[in-house]
């Protein structure tokens, strides 16, 4: 392949885990066209982090295309972009059929879409962990030779960029000497209740925590603000941040908590990253492994998150906090 690569795409519109679980391939990205132009084309709640993020010199939002005319505006703002290589990190339906649409002279394409001139070939990528999936997309693309492909063996991303720009304020204020704290993600996956395990739980759990010292944090959505309130109800005490926590303040949560218990969710993701001892509870549904944050992460699985008892929870919450 000829030519100076000055102008780069990379797509990824999914949701927040594999978001955020992309960001250790857009890191390769960059630091292989370190010259380039590097766009990204997201949705517009992960525009602040990317913009944020190193990795990019632009960052375009879009919704997902609807009508022909959404189609084919998109379809003019990349071609008069002029890129010389798109990285589809998504490869999902939709970004499939961008490429097609692209043709008959498309970009130079990595991804999975059929007919991409740096195509993954791997008929069984979809059973791959996000991590090494797109580390071995990259390694066909020829910007990542020695890419770590094997199951398990891709660390989690680089979140040092969200990190120094924290501030020294701890997020837990208290006397003179703050105790530590447990982060909670009890909500996620609304649509699917199986996949949670249950709130009063979460509550027993804290209290066994809080008899240990621990203060108890709970995140998420504006929405779940319940959850913290039964949490804070079972457990004696605890502090309810949902819905006022954005993707950085996650991360940095995710560094000075001394353990995060939640279900498979996307913020799990940012706190594993940031370097949280982590536990993650996961209904057994047979691909459990290829969605899982990674990091310092224990994954406790059942075929019904109403039958993962407290006591297992705890036992394993045991092991990762600090004696």
């Amino acid at each position: 392949m000829t030519g100076e690569v000055k102008q780069v795409l990379v797509i990824q519109a999914g949701g927040i885990a594999e978001f955020v679980l992309s960001l250790a391939a857009m890191k390769r990205i960059r630091l292989a066209h370190p010259r380039a132009r590097v766009t990204l084309l997201t949705v517009p709640q992960f525009e602040g982090l990317a913009k944020a993020s190193p990795y990019f010199n632009t960052v375009w939002t879009t919704a997902r295309p609807t009508t022909p005319g959404d189609w084919m505006a998109l379809r003019g703002q990349i071609k008069r972009g002029r890129f010389d290589r798109v990285y589809d990190l998504e490869s999902s339906g939709w970004s499939k059929f961008l490429f097609h649409l692209l043709r008959p002279f498309p970009p130079v394409w990595s991804g999975a879409a059929v007919g991409a001139r740096l195509r993954h070939r791997n008929p069984r990528r979809d059973e791959m962990h996000t991590l090494e999936r797109q580390a071995e997309q990259l390694q066909a693309a020829g910007i990542w030779p020695d890419a770590p492909t094997a199951p398990g063996d891709a660390p989690a991303p680089d979140l040092s960029w969200i990190l120094r720009r924290a501030p020294d304020a701890r997020p837990v204020p208290g006397a003179a000497a703050p105790r530590p704290f447990v982060l909670m993600v009890p909500g996620g996956v609304e649509n699917t209740p199986e996949k949670r395990w249950p709130v009063e739980a979460y509550g027993r759990l804290g209290a066994v925590l809080r008899a240990r010292g621990y203060d108890i944090v709970v995140i998420g959505g504006p929405h779940e603000s319940a959850l913290a309130r039964t949490i804070q109800k079972l457990a004696g005490n605890a502090r309810d941040l949902t819905g006022r926590t954005d993707f950085a303040q996650i991360a940095v949560l995710g560094v000075r908590a001394a353990l995060a218990i939640g279900n498979n969710t996307g913020p799990m993701h940012l706190i594993a990253a940031a370097g949280a001892p982590t536990i993650t509870l996961v209904r057994d549904d047979g691909d459990a492994m290829v969605t899982a944050p990674r990091g310092h992460v224990a994954v406790l699985q059942a075929p019904s998150l109403v039958d993962l008892s407290v006591e297992t929870v705890a036992t394993a919450a045991n092991a990762l906090l600090p004696r």
